[in-house]
């Protein structure tokens, strides 16, 4: 706990809405002595200040695939794990990369990104330094309208070819954030036949390709909208607006109390992973860097994990939040069993009905099926451009 002096400290933490949760603040503040300050904005507002404004935030909390941002730009300080008590208890899919010999994936892989070496470069090559603390993570793909599906598709056959399929026209969504976006596209277009050397990181000629398609695909109808958070992509499904669309877990979980049944698919090519996780500004020092220290372990104790858990993600220390979760919770979040009564979300309300199985299987089955991290490829810029003037204009 941070050393008591006649005042607090405050620690400023920039982040986005995933995790930066009134409850969360609350809690840190009493059980540390510390005060917090959450600065929330969506995800392109919250990178862009934490490479050009280091001197306005003490952490960040974010995507482990800014690091690609952050680090470049010297904005964040290595964070030493003799520092972090639980630092042997994070899971071997960030130190690793993966669980139990499964897929590694494509992408920013976060172990590849994680180690700070004596030169200042990062790597998988442990060290006594790291970029970022892994924090929560999961996998993403779409959600569809559990009802008939057009002949010739299955549910134990789902492809995020979906996405393109000509008899889903008028009725898909994808999000309209370029980074995260195009990765669902390209998944997509691979599934639809097209083929790239690295679906992770596309080339000039391969961005002019797949943007080129999503433009025609645009033009035809085949979106009915491009969604910039997790609110309005709650809304296109609770309001019968689309029946397919690429989803955060956040408001999948939202949807389960509306009358139609929605599935969050499994793709055969695998899932588009993420983990988050915290750094420390540049500019921390002090009693700000000791209480921000003390802040990072106590994200790793076992009860925020809990709070996530209930709104679907996974966190680093996964055994110090179960116990924080009922047998029937943990039965349900991680190891892949019909939930035995209702479970609460995150807000304390009736979420899970009985009898109700996480699509995707337990934890080991959903993060071993990998196809591509959340990842920053090397042509960003100019996938920006082209992928507005594809979708947005």
């Amino acid at each position: 706990m941070a050393s008591s002096t006649s005042s607090p400290v405050t620690l400023r933490v920039l982040g986005t809405s995933v995790t930066l949760l009134e409850q969360i603040r609350e809690r840190a503040e009493a059980e540390l002595g510390i005060r917090l300050e959450y600065i929330v904005r969506n995800a392109a507002e919250a990178q862009r200040m934490a490479v050009l404004q280091p001197q306005d935030y003490d952490i960040y909390d974010q995507w482990f695939h800014d690091i690609d941002f952050v680090w470049p730009a010297r904005a964040v300080q290595p964070i030493d794990v003799r520092r972090i008590p639980l630092w042997d208890e994070v899971t071997p899919l960030a130190t690793n990369g993966h669980l139990h010999h499964g897929l590694l994936g494509r992408g920013s892989v976060p172990a590849r990104r994680l180690f700070v070496q004596a030169d200042g470069t990062l790597s998988d090559t442990p060290s006594d330094a790291i970029s970022m603390l892994p924090l929560t993570h999961n996998v993403d793909s779409f959600v569809y309208c559990d009802e008939p599906l057009p002949d010739g598709l299955r549910p134990d056959d789902a492809s995020w070819g979906w996405l393109l399929d000509p008899r889903f026209a008028g009725k898909v969504a994808l999000q309209g954030e370029p980074t995260i976006g195009v990765l669902d596209a390209a998944l997509a277009a691979t599934a639809q036949g097209e083929r790239f050397a690295d679906l992770s990181n596309l080339s000039l000629a391969e961005i002019d390709r797949l943007t080129d398609l999503l433009a025609e695909k645009r033009r035809q109808g085949h979106f009915a909208a491009l969604w910039a958070n997790e609110e309005e992509a709650m809304h296109l499904m609770a309001d019968h607006k689309v029946c397919l669309q690429s989803l955060w877990s956040p408001a999948l979980m939202r949807l389960h109390d509306s009358p139609r049944r929605y599935r969050l698919a499994t793709p055969k090519e695998g899932y588009r992973a993420w983990f988050g996780g915290m750094s420390l500004s540049c500019n921390l020092d002090g009693r700000a860097l000791d209480a921000a220290y003390d802040y990072l372990n106590w994200w790793l104790s076992g009860w925020p994990g809990a709070v996530m858990a209930r709104q679907g993600y996974y966190i680093s220390t996964p055994q110090r939040t179960r116990a924080h979760l009922s047998d029937d919770e943990w039965g349900y979040w991680y190891a892949g069993e019909p939930a035995e009564n209702t479970l609460v979300g995150a807000d304390g309300y009736p979420l899970i009905a009985p009898g109700t199985l996480r699509d995707g299987g337990d934890y080991h089955a959903r993060m071993n099926h990998v196809g591509v991290w959340n990842t920053v490829m090397d042509e960003h810029n100019y996938l920006v451009r082209k992928w507005t003037q594809a979708l947005f204009r």
